[in-house]
């Protein structure tokens, strides 16, 4: 049973009915419920979340995984509370507040109902600090303390790597610290083999140990930018959190449209700048400095204006730019006409439910690429599951999934075909569309 109040609610509805879940959505406004029913197959229910009546209409004692995700905290927490009581097995509310991420707080949540806490502002905030980090890559994602690590990154004109196969790259590097897992190429994402060559402009997903993260980005063409003068457009939630993150070490500029938010948090910030202005205003971003910028994030509430802002300071000479765009149709657009790096908190808030949709296995993590229709999972094995019994080259996989990397014992490795994974190793896998449930049963 999913409580939403809009685009994160329907855009987990909507994937999670493709996977053979029953969904029902819970939403007070009919007409917006009645657009979800004509795209998807799931039921719905009008009314009030919060309402034990509406919970109960909604069979939420049957349930095995409630998510409330409207965008005020308190109807969530409210909301995830009475459905606990009521019956429902698990629950997952959104959160804007940051105090309630404590580990203190979450064990008190927990005690009244709630199971688990979820803010996609946080994790957006995060994500763009990490790829501001690692400003190579338009994707970025650790698992274990980074031990292994996955980057998405376009082949530039010139780089080493173009026209290169696999096998050629497997036979310069002996030893195995990073491989390719994924490429997409003119809007199609396909897992390489050995003979398949690397093209100018190739988005390649690879997994990495730390100890080859630098190789691999020489190789794609790509050299790390030292970040010292940023500009942040938006002072919401994301911008805010973004800024507390980077602040110590950075000089930041924001801009921000509405006059009352810039005065009222300008008195936040240890260091940052908040101007009050319009980001659309080019004389505006160019007196400001715009061109003396390492890098560019545009965190708005319009996606339009997050994009074509970033377009601009791309233009400038700005070297790193990151843009939250809301509309996933736009995705893959905003990446080819130049914009470096897309924040969606749709995805990042289905990456964090999705594994808790799944039964049978344990999923640690799981992350859904915003770059590609195609999800990233790390599964704890278990004993006696089919993924311990053969080799890797001997598993018949499903077509479209590929084994990248396995953490046994906090060490990490590459996965070659001759690695036979064993219980309770952590293992990280990449799934294209559909394939994720038939997948799933070798870790069962």
């Amino acid at each position: 049973v999913i409580a939403g109040d809009g685009e994160v609610g329907f855009h987990l509805a909507g994937m999670l009915s493709k996977e053979d879940h029953n969904i029902t959505v819970v939403d007070p406004r009919r007409d917006l419920l009645a657009l979800l029913e004509t795209d998807t197959d799931v039921m719905t229910i009008t009314g009030n979340p919060s309402s034990p009546s509406v919970l109960q209409s909604a069979n939420i004692r049957s349930a095995d995984l409630f998510i409330s995700v409207v965008h005020e905290e308190h109807p969530n927490l409210l909301s995830c509370i009475l459905a606990k009581r009521i019956g429902a097995k698990q629950t997952i509310a959104r959160v804007n507040n940051v105090e309630y991420l404590t580990e203190e707080n979450k064990l008190f949540f927990q005690t009244l109902g709630v199971d688990r806490l979820v803010s996609p502002e946080r994790i957006a905030a995060t994500e763009i600090y990490n790829l501001l980090a690692k400003t190579e890559a338009s994707e970025a994602f650790s698992f274990d303390d980074g031990k292994l690590q996955l980057y998405q990154l376009r082949i530039e004109k010139g780089a080493e790597i173009i026209g290169y196969t696999l096998e050629k790259i497997s036979k310069m590097y002996r030893k195995a610290e990073f491989r390719a897992i994924a490429i997409t190429r003119n809007g199609v994402t396909f897992i390489p083999q050995a003979k398949d060559v690397f093209e100018e402009g190739d988005l390649a997903y690879v997994i990495t140990l730390s100890s080859g993260v630098d190789e691999l980005f020489r190789l794609g063409g790509k050299r790390q930018i030292d970040i010292h003068n940023l500009m942040v457009i938006g002072a919401g939630r994301i911008g805010r959190k973004t800024v507390n993150l980077l602040e110590d070490d950075t000089n930041i500029k924001i801009i921000e449209k509405d006059r009352k938010r810039a005065e009222s948090v300008a008195g936040n910030f240890k260091r940052a700048l908040v101007i009050n202005g319009d980001a659309t205003d080019i004389d505006l971003l160019n007196d400001e400095g715009l061109e003396h910028m390492d890098a560019f994030v545009a965190t708005t509430n319009n996606s339009e204006t997050n994009i074509l802002t970033c377009l601009h300071a791309k233009r400038a000479g700005v070297k790193k730019t990151i843009a939250l765009v809301d509309n996933v149709d736009y995705i893959a657009m905003s990446q080819s006409i130049g914009v470096d790096a897309i924040i969606n908190k749709k995805l990042i808030t289905a990456s964090y439910i999705a594994r808790f949709t799944i039964s049978g296995v344990n999923i640690t993590s799981s992350r859904i690429l915003s770059g590609i229709d195609a999800d990233v999972l790390e599964f704890v094995v278990s004993e006696f599951s089919e993924i311990t019994k053969r080799p890797i080259y001997k598993l018949d996989l499903p077509e479209g999934t590929a084994i990248a990397g396995i953490i046994r014992d906090g060490e990490a490795y590459i996965a070659l075909g001759h690695f036979l994974i064993q219980p309770n190793d952590h293992v990280v896998v990449f799934a294209l569309p559909n394939t994720v449930k038939e997948l799933t049963r070798f870790f069962q």
